[in-house]
Parts: C-alpha cells; sequence; structure tokens
C-alpha cells in the first residue's frame, strides 16, 4: 500500500465524518440571527394573527426576532413564491394557509410554484372549522332542512363566501347531498354577512370566528360545523357529518413551510422548537379563541396531510367546474 493511499484514507474518513456532523451542528446553533415568516395576507387577518402568534413564542425559544413579513395577493401566490425563492437556509420560513392545497388546480397552468418540488412542509400550525349559518329568521333550521329545500328547488337558494375554503365547503356540500345551491362571491365576509342578514342570502359559509358575536346575539343561526366533530367553540352546533353526510369535512388551515434543499436537520429543528411554541399557553388560548384546534405534526405527516388535500379539492374543483 502506498504512502499516498494511506495517507487519503484518514482525510477521507475524517471528511465523510465531517459531513455527517456538520448538519445537526449547524441545527444546534440555529438560529444565529432574525427568522423572517412570510404571510401571503394582509395584516390583521386569521391567517396573519395565527403567524404573529407562532412568532412570539418562537422568538422566545430561539432568543431571536421573528419578523412577520406580510406579502398579500393572488390567494397567497405571492407570498409562497417569495418563500420558494429564499435562500434554503432555514432564516426565512413562510405559512401555507388551506389555499395552499386547492391553487395547484384551480391556477392550473399560471401558478408561479410547484407545491410539493419547491417547499418542505415543517408542521401543520392549526385547524379551524367553517359554520353554515342562516338568518335567524330563516325556515331553515338545520342540514337537512336545507338539502330537502335545495331538492325542491334546484339552484333556487344561494350562499355566499369570499371564495377560498368557504366556497370549496359549499361545493363539497352540493357534491356530496347531491343538491345544487348557488354560489355568490363577495371581497370579503363584512358584505356577506350585512346580506345575509338583510335577505338577499339564504346562506353563508365562512369562520367561526367571524361570526360568533352574531350568534351569541342571537342574530345569526349556525346549522352545522364543517369539521368531523363538535367544535368547541360551538360545542351545541352538529357537525355536517353529524347531520347526515358521512365522511364530510372541509377545514380552514395553516401550516409552516421553508424552501426547499433547507438542510433535513434545521428541518427537524424547526419543527420540534415550532410544536413547543404551538403548545404554550398563550398559543393553545389565542387557538382556543378562534376555535381551532393546535396541529404540531411531523413534517411527513403534514406533506400527507397536504397531498391528501389536494388530491380531494382537486376532485371538487373540477367537479363542481369552479373558476379563480
Amino acid at each position: 500500500m502506498s504512502k499516498l493511499y494511506t495517507s487519503i484514507i484518514p482525510f477521507a474518513v475524517a471528511a465523510t465524518l465531517g459531513v455527517c456532523v456538520t448538519h445537526p451542528a449547524h441545527a444546534q446553533s440555529f438560529p444565529g440571527k432574525a427568522v423572517r415568516i412570510i404571510v401571503g395576507f394582509e395584516p390583521g387577518g386569521s391567517t396573519d394573527i395565527i403567524a404573529r402568534s407562532l412568532g412570539k413564542p418562537l422568538s422566545e425559544i430561539w432568543g431571536q426576532q421573528v419578523v412577520i413579513e406580510n406579502r398579500p395577493g393572488a390567494g397567497s401566490q405571492i407570498g409562497l413564491l417569495a418563500t420558494a425563492k429564499a435562500p434554503p437556509d432555514g432564516y426565512t420560513l413562510g405559512i401555507a394557509p388551506a389555499s395552499f392545497s386547492s391553487n395547484p388546480t384551480l391556477y392550473a397552468g399560471t401558478i408561479p410554484y410547484d407545491a410539493i418540488a419547491d417547499f418542505v412542509p415543517i408542521t401543520l400550525i392549526n385547524t379551524t372549522p367553517l359554520v353554515l349559518v342562516t338568518n335567524a329568521d330563516s325556515q331553515v333550521r338545520a342540514i337537512g332542512d336545507l338539502i330537502a329545500a335545495a331538492k325542491v328547488a334546484p339552484g333556487k337558494l344561494n350562499y355566499g363566501t369570499a371564495g377560498g375554503p368557504n366556497q370549496l365547503a359549499g361545493e363539497l356540500l352540493n357534491v356530496m347531498a347531491g343538491i345544487k345551491i348557488q354560489h355568490i362571491i363577495y371581497k370579503g365576509n363584512a358584505p356577506t354577512l350585512t346580506d345575509l342578514m338583510g335577505g338577499r342570502l339564504d346562506m353563508v359559509i365562512v369562520g367561526t370566528t367571524a361570526v360568533m358575536p352574531l350568534i351569541t346575539a342571537g342574530k345569526l343561526r349556525p346549522l352545522a360545523v364543517t369539521s368531523r366533530h363538535r367544535s368547541g367553540g360551538l360545542p351545541q352546533v352538529p357537525s355536517v357529518e353529524e347531520s347526515g353526510l358521512a365522511g364530510f369535512e372541509s377545514l380552514a388551515w395553516n401550516g409552516l413551510v421553508a424552501p426547499a434543499k433547507t438542510a433535513r436537520s434545521i428541518i427537524l429543528k424547526i419543527n420540534a422548537d415550532a410544536i413547543k411554541a404551538i403548545n404554550t399557553p398563550e398559543m393553545q388560548q389565542r387557538l382556543k379563541a378562534d376555535g381551532s384546534e393546535s396541529g404540531g405534526n411531523t413534517p411527513e405527516q403534514f406533506a400527507s396531510f397536504i397531498k391528501e388535500e389536494m388530491v380531494k379539492w382537486g376532485k371538487i374543483i373540477k367537479i363542481a367546474d369552479i373558476k379563480p
């Protein structure tokens, strides 16, 4: 054996070991500076509130500032594109909302990123049920009444939403119940509720937080929530599944993602710390106030969840022929 060969072996072994330990060592020192979380919506919305609520305990865990950066537009696509193009070093993360799973079908051919290839899922942060509400004076008092009325007069009844997961929940109801309730899209939740109370809409599908005060005041009647089981925020209201449509589920959700090629060790570090942040009393209180359930799963579980949501909503968008 030559002296050159014997000198190369220890060097090669050391180099190999160096590769093995570099990432964990890097993860242990992460983060060494401020981390930004990009939100694809305006400040003050539900996703922005969730991001800021998560950022506070993360900042305390890391001993570094967590900056929430709002890049609204195109159904969160602008913010997600900025996340995908950021350096894969863990210092730029993004919030993936429920539309992350429906946009690839809804905007097929025009979406500026690949929802699977351009991101690494980190963890699901929260899930929030929607609620189907009618005017307090409506003759419709339960999902069964709504379905019966819709079958008698297809297309006569209507429902309003601000689009996104709320609209998809309505179309899922149409498909699963074999009915046709006409969708009317609005620019926000507030005008839908105004028109509902004014008698210009038969039903609105919206997040529980937006209507809790109106339900409590007796101005709106909740028919059902869209989670598989009853919501902690509205325990007296049955789920759509409980009301007779087995398997019905439609949730708003938010998750944490990183640019593709971010080191596995960094992803695992952020995952572990994000789960700690989600489980802090302050974050749990925030989620409870919104009627949300906490996430906190593994990167693999979150990736599977995203893929399942993509398949589910891709089918509904095509069946209902939903356009952007």
